[in-house]
């Protein structure tokens, strides 16, 4: 026998005595900790999947509600005289982009707006529109929002007598449990001076 093939012996009986691997009890352990892991990975992943479809109907409610607050706030700057003012309803004349008041029906672009009655009211649940002609607050009602928890939409300023700012706040139900989620804007009617 060499001395180098003494050595290499030497080496891998040295080797071997250090590589002395892992026991059973800690591949077990090892392998119920990975469990455990992965089953809280596994809950989080479920955990998500069943709040997305909760999530996005909130994210679908309050973009909505901020579409008809944008379109509510545009027709009052486009006012003249607010005609009927309560906390659930809001009558007032405005010029509106239609051929005849209740059509619904869009003019040429070259064509000016027309001065219409234009009616908001809300129930418990749901908002509606009425565009009729100018002084008339009755017609066909057009449901715009619904999932409101409260008709108390509007508010006046300096007052409801004779108001020249509505505020509109829509109040939705919050799907996460209590309380409720607010969306809320409102408008100074700047045409109500030229009416004067």
């Amino acid at each position: 026998m060499t001395i180098w093939h003494r050595h290499a012996v030497r080496l891998l009986r040295h080797l071997r005595r250090d590589e002395l691997g892992i026991s059973l009890i800690e591949l077990l352990v090892a392998s119920a900790m990975g469990v455990v892991v992965m089953g809280a990975v596994a809950s989080l992943v479920i955990s998500a999947v069943r709040e997305q479809p909760r999530i996005s109907q909130e994210a679908d409610n309050v973009t909505t509600a901020q579409w008809v607050l944008a379109r509510m706030t545009r027709e009052l700057r486009n006012g003249v005289h607010v005609k009927e003012a309560t906390p659930s309803r809001v009558s007032f004349e405005t010029y509106v982009r239609t051929t005849s008041c209740g059509t619904g029906t869009a003019p040429a672009s070259s064509s000016p707006a027309i001065k219409c009655q234009v009616t908001y009211e809300c129930t418990a649940t749901t908002c509606s529109r009425i565009e009729a002609a100018p002084g008339v607050t009755t017609g066909t009602s057009v449901k715009i929002f619904s999932g409101i928890n409260t008709n108390q939409v509007f508010s006046y300023g300096p007052n409801a007598a004779e108001p020249t700012y509505v505020k509109v706040t829509l109040q939705m139900p919050n799907p996460r449990g209590s309380g409720s989620l607010t969306v809320s804007d409102g408008a100074s009617l700047r045409n109500a001076t030229l009416a004067l």
